[in-house]
């Protein structure tokens, strides 16, 4: 199991979203969390290190991440999809945007 984390700002939206929609698959284990302070599900040194693989939303977010959370960033791989804070959660085109980049980096 590849263990999966999606980050972006408030954790309401694209993360979220890439979560439920990542989750069907039975060779992940997926999570999602915001960098914000007041995030729904914030992100933690807990949830960096357990990552192999973490998605970004935009580049700040890897900025925020790298910085605050660099001690916990081992063995993760990161990759910022460039997807902007306009859709809603699980808007059919977010969810076409997040098939097309994300699936091309788990096979």
């Amino acid at each position: 199991m590849k263990k999966v984390l999606f980050v972006c700002s408030q954790n309401r939206l694209r993360s979220p979203t890439a979560e439920q929609v990542f989750s069907r698959r039975r060779d992940l284990e997926v999570e999602s969390a915001g960098t914000n302070h007041d995030a729904d599900n914030p992100l933690t040194h807990e949830l960096v290190a357990w990552a192999e693989i973490i998605f970004v939303m935009e580049k700040a977010h890897r900025v925020k991440l790298q910085k605050k959370f660099r001690s916990s960033l081992m063995r993760a791989r990161v990759i910022c999809l460039d997807i902007p804070d306009n859709y809603a959660f699980m808007d059919p085109e977010l969810v076409r945007l997040l098939e097309a980049k994300v699936t091309n980096y788990l096979g």
